[in-house]
């Protein structure tokens, strides 16, 4: 298929939108009609920017309020017609994309409107053009596929043919099983959209809210797979409104969009065609990095020996101290020149990198690349780790390695210190949270999701006393790999505080599962490591809420321990005060429970932010 982009996706001028959408690997184009009317300069600088570029025009859209009208309206509809056709003679362009009326002068009736397409199929033909039909979600009369192919069938003319697009398909929850029947030579464009599951007006659901393919919530693997069996092999384009798009850097939001149609091609039922090998899911976070100075070493290093690490290993040439508990590790790096160096010069101190052990790190790496996620080996040379490594949205790494590469990777990276290791207090890498803006959030879910076959939990909305915070939950299968995303567009929340701190996405906490939560609030009260204080009302709340024993209840309030319930079991967590006004460390203790605590979270974000706003 040919993968196309319509220029309203995009921010900027007409030549940006040419520009990013050519660098991205689109190698079609929708121009859309507003983006032509505002271009200063003729039609012909247009159709030569194009074709420098080497992008095909795969339509010039929308046209609006055609079928069904009444005299003398009918006739003007012909002669606006007439004029698109002249333009897009200038253009270079074959296809016209009409959407059905929503005009309230419009007339019903599927045969008046196939009367008036197959008139305009005849006016077409002569000078050698097609016309494609879509149905919009929110027609006057035709707001669904069936009824837009039923229009084009009846019309029965070579040159008219039908617009697919998902959006309008599943905000109507439209049966697919209907494309089955369609010959996939009736279809001339195909617009792919996703959507968060929201209960609102179509008109302004599609106006504000869709996104790329994988960024959303549409069973669009469906979609495609019926749509492979008509055998259409036309183009496959991206029509997307979205409100943060349009404002965010053209090149870095056509990249997505590329890497979207890479991605929900792959899904198809018969994927001979693709070389994209299938996901590789993480079995399990190997490590976690921190770029600190030396004076943020030595904090940090408390924190973590209170919380039961050891400094299991330094590095005999770089200043690089691996600290371990249990399979937990994290690095602090203080490299002079190192990735971690040059991330701490823009973010100061902060997690840069985060290691993922992977089945089949090559098949991986390949992947990334196919969806223009370049590998690299960052700091590698000459006696370097080696590890492949892939850029996330927000700029920090994350490295892929093989069970066994990791395993070699600490033996030949660390000479052991010789510390024995105490009580082990911590199991594994629960989750890691990170905060960051709307749209960065949209390109981490499509990156998770396209690269490493990661699932999205519902999206949640976290009420903070300065505002309201979209938080979503990425993880594996199996759960063992988990990363929560924070976003808000409220500028005084705790999430956005954070932001600021780290000009630029970070992670916000670090959730370590533990054997016994009691355990380590005792070990970090001894070690005089802060943790955050909860409002005894919490705990008031808590006892009316739920059937714990008034001792257990008493224990939590001391050590301010939070607490949930969900049907699967039960749920503690506690956090340390931010490090550097950055990040926290979370404690939790499942015992059956699947959340993340979101009922909580207004308590905590309220804490938090007292703490950050008053230092």
């Amino acid at each position: 298929m040919l993968y196309s982009i319509a220029t309203v996706c995009l921010s900027g001028t007409l030549r940006e939108k040419i520009d990013a959408i050519a660098a991205a690997g689109f190698h079609g184009i929708e121009i859309f009609e507003t983006d032509l009317i505002l271009h200063n300069g003729p039609v012909s600088e247009i159709r030569a920017m194009i074709e420098d570029k080497g992008l095909k025009i795969v339509t010039y859209q929308p046209f609006r309020d055609f079928e069904g009208m009444p005299e003398p309206f009918r006739a003007k509809t012909f002669d606006r017609a007439e004029r698109k056709f002249d333009l897009m003679a200038q253009l270079g362009c074959d296809l016209l994309m009409i959407c059905s009326n929503v005009s309230p002068m419009a007339l019903g009736g599927i045969g008046r409107a196939a009367d008036d397409f197959a008139e305009l199929g005849n006016r077409a033909a002569k000078r050698g053009f097609r016309v494609a039909y879509e149905a919009l979600g929110w027609g006057r009369y035709v707001f669904d596929y069936r009824d837009s192919w039923e229009i084009v069938r009846r019309a029965a003319h070579p040159n008219i043919g039908l617009t697919l697009d998902t959006f309008h398909i599943f905000s109507r929850g439209t049966d697919l099983g209907a494309i089955l029947s369609i010959p996939g030579d009736r279809i001339f464009l195909v617009q792919v959209a996703d959507a968060p599951n929201l209960s609102m007006d179509h008109l302004s659901w599609s106006r504000h809210y869709r996104c790329f393919p994988g960024q959303g919530e549409l069973p669009l693997d469906r979609f495609m797979k019926n749509l492979e069996a008509t055998r259409y092999d036309g183009p496959l384009s991206l029509e997307i409104f979205n409100d943060q798009f349009r404002s965010a850097s053209a090149t870095a939001t056509a990249r997505d969009g590329y890497r979207s149609l890479v991605y929900v091609g792959s899904r198809a039922e018969d994927t001979a065609h693709t070389s994209l090998p299938p996901p590789v899911a993480p079995s399990e976070v190997a490590f976690i990095e921190f770029a600190v100075d030396k004076a943020e070493s030595i904090d940090l290093a408390a924190i973590l020996i209170a919380l039961g690490f050891i400094e299991a290993g330094r590095h005999p040439h770089k200043a690089v101290r691996l600290f371990r508990q249990g399979s937990v590790n994290i690095v602090l790096n203080l490299e002079p020149e190192s990735f971690a160096q040059r991330y701490h010069q823009a973010h100061g101190a902060s997690v840069c990198a985060v290691g993922l052990v992977v089945p089949d790190e090559t098949a991986a790496a390949q992947r990334c690349e196919l969806l223009n996620y370049p590998i690299d080996n960052v700091d590698g040379g000459a006696g370097g780790h080696g590890m492949k490594t892939v850029t996330t949205t927000g700029g920090s790494l994350l490295y892929l390695a093989g069970a066994d590469e990791m395993q070699g990777v600490w033996q030949r990276e660390f000479v052991p210190t010789g510390q024995v290791a105490g009580k082990l207090f911590l199991k594994t890498v629960d989750h890691v949270a990170y905060t960051m803006s709307y749209e960065e959030m949209l390109s981490a879910v499509l990156m998770y999701r396209s690269v490493f076959g990661m699932t999205a939990t519902t999206p949640t909305v976290i009420a903070d006393q300065g505002g309201l915070v979209k938080s979503q939950v990425m993880q594996t299968a199996d759960q063992r790999v988990c990363f929560a995303m924070n976003s808000s567009q409220a500028e005084g929340t705790v999430s956005n505080e954070v932001l600021r701190h780290y000009a630029g996405t970070g992670v916000q906490h670090i959730a370590f599962s533990c054997h016994d939560i009691f355990s380590v609030a005792e070990a970090l009260r001894q070690a005089g490591v802060a943790t955050m204080p909860v409002p005894g009302n919490y705990y008031d709340d808590l006892a009316a809420r739920f059937s714990i024993p008034s001792e257990t209840v008493g224990r939590m309030k001391s050590s301010g321990i939070l607490y949930d319930e969900d049907a699967f079991g039960s749920f503690y967590q506690l956090y340390t005060r931010h490090f550097r006004q950055r990040l926290a460390f979370e404690i939790v203790e499942r015992r059956g429970y699947r959340g993340f605590g979101a009922p909580n979270a207004p308590v905590r974000t309220a804490m938090q932010r007292l703490e950050l706003l008053n230092p």
